[in-house]
């Protein structure tokens, strides 16, 4: 037992050998972080380029003076998926024109218009938006340009598929409002 015991206490106070093994339990370790930090990186300037291109949009269409249709709409997610480097199936936009009704202190729907798997807003879904809608005068309107992208991160290291929204809302610039061609 003594020998053992003696063989033991030898090798926890021996300091020859090499790296290999420490090598070899460390190297899985920083290539998982190294691929993490690359894939938190590539999210976040997903992000960035998402929002640029949904602010993009959103100013094309504050700029408009005659009115807006499908194929107008076709155009805004063709530039959605140009920007952000996405198919066309993997891009969604929601444009709708929002009144504010300074007397009832209420949001109202003009109207809303979608391509791509989102639905069009309803009055309701309008209203519900009042958090995040802008301070208005009495009868002013907004644009509401929603984008919607489909993330697939680079590398399996714990980031899950998700879908980047933005939500950015602009006044009309040279008209009043913006129409829908269908008005």
């Amino acid at each position: 037992m003594k020998r053992f015991i003696a063989t033991l206490q030898s090798f926890r106070d021996d300091e020859r050998g090499s790296l290999a093994v420490e090598t070899v339990l460390i190297i899985p370790v920083l290539f998982w972080a190294y691929l993490s930090m690359f894939a938190i990186f590539d999210a976040y300037r997903q992000h960035s380029i998402n929002q640029k291109a949904a602010y993009t949009i959103g100013d094309i269409i504050s700029r408009e003076t005659t009115p807006l249709d499908g194929d107008y709409l076709d155009g805004t997610r063709e530039i959605l998926a140009y920007l952000t480097a996405n198919a066309e199936t993997n891009v969604a936009v929601r444009v709708t024109s929002v009144k504010y009704d300074g007397v009832n202190d209420v949001y109202k729907r003009d109207w809303s218009q979608a391509k791509g798997w989102k639905p069009a807003l309803s009055n309701n879904d309008v209203g519900k938006l009042k958090s995040l809608l802008p301070v208005m005068p009495h009868n002013e309107r907004v644009m509401v340009v929603e984008t919607f992208v489909k993330y697939d991160p680079p590398f399996e290291t714990g980031l899950q598929d998700r879908e980047i929204e933005n939500f950015v809302f602009t006044r009309p610039r040279y008209a009043p409002r913006v129409l829908w061609s269908n008005e």
